[in-house]
């Protein structure tokens, strides 16, 4: 099943981004450190270019520590930008973030000139939360489902800072779909958009991969099985989530199964790695070449058919 979740308000916006961006100073991209490859806007990366950047890394609380400060060193030795890793509980972690602005854009530090910097973030990443402690009020709505900020707005931090905001945005075509299925199990796509037992079946099998002892002591397994259905079958005995005549209740299970990852009640999961975000963009480099390939041979016929 492809993955593909764009709502008209995100279109707008990405406009908005693509006009304003090379005239900030500053970009502060907000990302999860649970995926932060594949919760990073690709069109951010390629409108960015050299401009001073801080990657902000949420949720670490429900990320794998070990696998976090692999991303934060990554990030910072091999795209030369700042990476911060946070939780939206703390603030003066998440406050230090106005310091960091003023010494990657020092020729506008002090009140000198006013610092324009835009922030930006996939949605249900903590970007309105974030801003909501650097502005020291409410400004912006917070919640736990995608799309709850829908509209650009300016918010003045300090005297020296113009921090310009986002609608948490997506991107029109998920080429990835690992990376589309990593985005809909920590929560950024609406769970209406895809149906949770792709979801669960996904999860089940990447758990079992990278964290096979995770799954052993949740669920009880003595041994892990090799089908994920079969993994979902076993929680689904383990838990009660069964129909009439011993049947597994699919939606349900899965249900389950998400529900205890986004929580965290598994430990900290990351589900993605810098060698696996290598192997896969050497695989969507491919895909692409071959997809123009195909529609350049079309192209030929078709001028062919009409000569």
């Amino acid at each position: 099943m492809a993955i593909n979740w764009f709502p008209g308000h995100m279109h707008k916006a990405r406009k908005e981004v693509a006009q304003h961006l090379p005239k900030m100073d500053l970009l502060i991209e907000v990302l999860d450190a649970r995926i932060p490859y594949s919760s990073e806007n690709p069109m951010i990366a390629k409108l960015r270019r050299d401009k001073p950047t801080i990657k902000v890394l949420t949720k670490t609380d429900l990320a794998d520590p070990v696998r976090t400060q692999q991303w934060q060193d990554f990030l910072e030795q091999e795209q030369g930008v700042k990476a911060l890793a946070l939780t939206t509980e703390q603030p003066d972690k998440i406050r230090s973030i106005i310091d960091l602005c003023n010494k990657m854009a020092p020729n506008k530090a002090e009140g000198v000139l006013l610092l324009n910097a835009m922030i930006v973030g996939i949605p249900n990443v903590g970007k309105s939360t974030i801003i909501n402690v650097l502005a020291g009020r409410a400004i912006t709505k917070t919640g736990n489902e995608p799309a709850v900020t829908k509209g650009q707005q300016m918010i003045k931090l300090g005297t020296d800072i113009m921090l310009h905001d986002t609608p948490g945005m997506l991107w029109p075509k998920l080429e990835n779909q690992a990376g589309a299925y990593r985005l809909a199990v920590t929560g950024a796509i609406k769970d209406t958009a895809i149906d949770s037992a792709d979801i669960a079946y996904f999860a089940a099998e990447f758990l079992r991969d990278h964290y096979p002892q995770v799954l052993a002591e949740r669920y009880q397994f003595d041994v892990i099985p090799e089908e994920p259905m079969d993994i979902l079958e076993g929680i689904a005995q383990l838990r009660g989530c069964m129909r009439a005549k011993g049947q597994m209740d699919l939606d349900r299970v899965s249900r389950l199964l998400i529900t205890e990852i986004r929580a965290g009640t598994l430990g900290g999961l990351t589900f993605e790695t810098p060698p696996m975000m290598a192997e896969e963009k050497a695989a969507l480099a491919i895909q692409r070449e071959a997809q123009a390939a195909k529609k350049a041979t079309k192209k030929m016929r078709r001028k062919g058919t009409t000569h």
